[in-house]
């Protein structure tokens, strides 16, 4: 064999190993992650089904993306600069209720100990939008007006406060659409 042909399998092998990985740290997330629950950001009823997806957003998110503008205005005692230019990802710490329904508490810095109704989770700043996992929910053909009453996103956070969207609730946290695995 070729040396090029041996340096393509190997690095095929290598990549295959890496997905592999990949799918069964999520599978494993899914199966073990602490179970949360994001608030929505009421959407225009009229957008909210695009195809076989739905649009999300998060109320949260409009909460970190505040507190980094009052942090940017603060640190550089001026007016904000445009949504455009904050940048940076980072943790926010949220409070959790008894039933596990998260609200923001504050962006974490490292300094303040986490209280026991307390855990952090990862956010990323992509295009202005803080990114929490994802923005997207992915159904069937069809199954459309299963979903139009979601309030909530059941979520599972990592250890290390990474977060994987499981399911679509209702306001009351009732599972919305099909239960099978």
């Amino acid at each position: 064999m070729k040396h090029s042909a041996i340096i393509a399998i190997v690095t095929l092998v290598l990549i295959l190993l890496g997905v592999n990985w990949s799918i069964a740290n999520k599978e494993n997330q899914l199966k073990t992650g602490r179970v949360i629950y994001l608030e929505l950001k009421p959407i225009d009823p009229r957008s909210l089904m695009q195809g076989d997806y739905m649009y999300l957003r998060f109320k949260i998110g409009d909460q970190i993306m505040q507190a980094l503008r009052d942090a940017q205005v603060k640190q550089e005692n001026k007016k904000p600069n445009q949504w455009w230019a904050i940048s940076g990802d980072g943790y926010v710490v949220v409070k959790l209720d008894n039933k596990g329904v998260a609200s923001y508490q504050r962006i974490d810095k490292g300094i303040k100990p986490l209280a026991d109704n307390e855990l952090k989770i990862r956010y990323r700043v992509r295009n202005g939008t803080i990114k929490l996992a994802t923005n997207a929910f992915f159904f069937q053909e069809g199954t459309a007006q299963q979903y139009e009453k979601a309030r909530y996103g059941q979520f599972r956070v990592a250890k290390d406060g990474e977060l994987l969207l499981s399911a679509l609730y209702d306001s009351k946290l009732k599972q919305l659409g099909d239960q099978t695995p």
